[in-house]
């Protein structure tokens, strides 16, 4: 045949056996073996030789060794083979690419020989109970690859980056939990054990590839997890009522209820399950509620059988082999909720449902606050800052005049405001004025943190309280910059690459993005949280959830291939009398002027991908946002990091100054600091505002759980272990 009229795929079929030998020559094996019995046309388990090559308690104890190879190649019915290839395809061939041929194929025959081997041992000890389930799967064989492929599956999964990790995880155990409390069979129990064994492998041996992670979830995640819970339940109740079955519990025959219960339940677990994908604190303790109530009575039933079985008495209980199940899964869900509670803040009351509950100086109604302050912030103006105290988890302070407020968070009786006041500038001595006595009526400890040098100029003179300079601003003045000279080389070499390379820049509003990048914007961020050594943290630093507000700009890089490679987020920073942005003006907004400034907020980037992709995201925005007539960005301010030669620390700034060297490894605040200034800023100090001394200790345990209201103390006094 001439050469130009080869067939073109054989090359790349070529390439695809050679990168997954083993995968495709044990399916191809299954499925030849399945055509020579007659596997793939007439059910083998009615064969009168299926006992003497299936694999099982009973064939072991009759000395038949070979059944775990033999039956690792059958299907019991025609119907079995599609899940077993296409299920040892997907999960085998997974493992062979993120391991290796070696290591997959070893993890893949030790999982299925050992998974078969340990079952028939479970059961061995489990029938001399009596519990008729083990008894009657103690009298069972069973043929198929489905055990080894899914410990390859978990053995693989420690290759992967969180969250991704996580989730397949979780989908593994999801599985093979349900399929076992409900279903029942053999194979189920040899799924669970092959999938708990695989984890346990890459716990006590290290997995080539494996990502060194903490696995720590985002609160976006911790969400997905939970409203995951409730769509377990839901199927349960739809899977017990279509297809009815016998498990470790006994028979779910007639127990599911009619159709409209089960739908008018799913209902209720769908309505529940949207508050927790939205953050709804009421819908997570409505969820807390039933949860807790079914772990309660789960307990009490576990109890009244524990009790029967010691006195020797019969015990039964009505439904128990949907019930019982059913509470394991609403444990697991109430697990959830405890452990990922901080998740579960927002809080969204309706109009007519709402009361009254103003702020202490008597603000108003809590749905109204937040908007009140945004309004002002747009009339009046505020610092680089200034658009934070708009986010969810703030308490508003309003002056008397009400023309200027000042956000803040309460934490060991201590309230921390943000940044300087927002509102009119001849009123804002007033405002932290009446803030500073608010806080003494109310026995709390009022101060100020990032907060500029103009207002500590108020507190110290009118006052008479200190501070202590805690980071610098970082300020890129844009009508005359221009990246030229030794000093830019490393931003004209990002940009020039990405033009070679053809990366792209993209500017507007993230939640106007289409679903697919938006779904990696989310991937990026998430694979950035799963992988720090310390939880998310919050106050100063936002994510992608701040970053869907319209008003705010996310700056994209985009390759050739539409692959995001990095992401940045911009606040607005308004001038007395600016309005919106002139690309979608806010409520409020005024003459739709656009912002004076930007601050950079959210940072991210893909771990492999274009290196580069910060400078040039940074200075294509400096470019982008210059052109819609903004006057500066400000890098803002890494927490914890000032430059050295800001001048001579003080004691309480040598503490600091100690802590944020501790929290280097982590979250990289003077590294960021350093790599800012690529952009040739000017810095602006700013300052923690407080009383005097006394309360330092209290201040700092606010400011700690203001940053990490998410972590626990072993969390931090790992971490100070690691660093020491």
């Amino acid at each position: 045949m001439p050469a130009q009229e080869r067939p073109q795929g054989l090359p790349k079929v070529a390439a695809l056996v050679l990168r997954f030998p083993f995968t495709l020559a044990t399916a191809s094996t299954i499925l030849v073996v399945g055509l020579a019995t007659g596997g793939l046309w007439n059910a083998l388990q009615d064969r009168s030789w299926y006992p003497d090559v299936a694999f099982g308690l009973p064939s072991l104890q009759a000395g038949r060794w070979w059944t775990p190879i033999t039956g690792s190649m059958l299907g019991a019915t025609p119907l079995d083979y599609l899940p077993i290839i296409l299920g040892f395809v997907l999960l085998v061939g997974f493992a062979e690419l993120r391991l290796g041929t070696r290591w997959a194929a070893t993890v893949t025959v030790t999982g299925q020989i050992g998974t078969v081997l340990l079952t028939s041992a479970v059961l061995a000890v489990l029938r001399t109970t009596g519990w008729a389930w083990a008894q009657e799967l103690a009298r069972s064989v069973d043929v198929g690859f489905s055990a080894g492929a899914l410990c390859a599956g978990a053995v693989a999964s420690a290759t992967l980056f969180s969250p991704w990790r996580q989730w397949l995880r979780l989908g593994l155990l999801v599985y093979v939990g349900v399929s076992v409390l409900f279903v029942g069979t053999l194979s189920d129990l040899e799924h669970l054990l092959a999938v708990g064994g695989g984890l346990a492998v890459t716990r006590w041996v290290t997995v080539p590839g494996a990502a060194a992670a903490s696995g720590r979830l985002s609160r976006r995640q911790w969400r997905l997890l939970a409203v995951a819970g409730l769509v377990v339940l839901a199927a349960i109740s739809v899977v017990v009522w279509l297809a009815p079955s016998r498990g470790p519990m006994g028979s779910t025959y007639g127990l599911s209820g009619s159709g409209w219960q089960v739908l008018i339940l799913v209902a209720l677990l769908v309505l529940l399950a949207d508050g927790l994908r939205r953050g709804s604190r009421v819908a997570w303790w409505w969820t807390v509620v039933v949860a807790a109530l079914y772990a309660l009575l789960g307990l009490v039933v576990a109890v009244v059988f524990a009790v029967g079985k010691i006195l020797d008495q019969q015990v039964t209980v009505q439904g128990a082999a949907v019930f019982v199940p059913t509470a394991v899964v609403w444990s697991a869900e109430l697990l959830v909720l405890l452990a990922g509670r901080d998740a579960f803040r927002a809080r969204r009351p309706r109009p007519l449902l709402a009361r009254w509950r103003g702020s202490p100086n008597g603000a108003g109604p809590a749905q109204d606050t937040q908007q009140r302050a945004a309004d002002l912030l747009l009339r009046e103006g505020g610092g680089n800052l200034s658009w934070m105290t708009t986010w969810p988890d703030n308490t508003y302070f309003f002056a008397a005049s009400q023309d200027g407020y000042l956000a803040y968070r309460e934490h060991a009786g201590v309230a921390v405001a943000l940044g300087d006041p927002v509102g009119a500038p001849d009123g804002r001595a007033e405002t932290i004025r009446q803030f500073a006595d608010m806080c003494d009526r109310a026995g709390r400890v009022p101060c100020l943190f990032s907060a500029t040098a103009a207002a500590a100029g108020i507190t110290e003179h009118q006052l008479g309280w200190r501070s202590v300079q805690v980071a610098e601003d970082t300020i890129v003045d844009l009508p005359d910059l221009e990246f030229r000279g030794k000093a830019w080389q490393d931003v004209r070499t990002a940009l020039n690459r990405a033009k070679k390379e053809g990366v792209e820049y993209r500017m507007g509003p993230l939640a106007e993005q289409p679903r697919a990048l938006l779904t990696q914007v989310w991937q990026i961020s998430e694979e950035w949280v799963g992988d720090s050594g310390l939880p998310e943290m919050g106050f100063t630093l936002g994510g992608v959830e701040e970053a869907l507000d319209p008003r705010m700009r996310v700056g994209l890089a985009l390759s050739g291939d539409g692959r995001l490679q990095g992401v940045t987020s911009w606040m607005p920073v308004y001038e007395g009398g600016a309005g919106g942005d002139g690309a979608g003006e806010a409520p409020g907004a005024r003459n739709g002027r656009p912002p004076s400034g930007w601050t950079l907020d959210m940072m991210r980037r893909r771990h492999d991908g274009f290196r580069p992709v910060v400078e040039f995201m940074i200075a294509s925005s400096c470019l982008e946002l210059r052109e819609h007539s903004a006057q500066f960005l400000s890098l803002s301010g890494a927490p914890l990091a000032r430059n050295p030669a800001a001048g001579t620390p003080t004691g309480l700034q040598r503490i600091l100054d100690r802590l944020g060297s501790a929290m280097e490894p982590y979250y990289g605040f003077r590294s960021l600091h350093a790599f800012k200034a690529k952009f040739q800023p000017r810095y602006e100090p700013m300052y923690l505002l407080y009383r005097d001394e006394a309360d330092l200790p209290r201040i700092g345990v606010a400011l700690l759980r203001c940053y990490l209201p998410d972590a626990s103390v072993r969390d931090l006094v790992t971490a100070t272990a690691r660093r020491g």
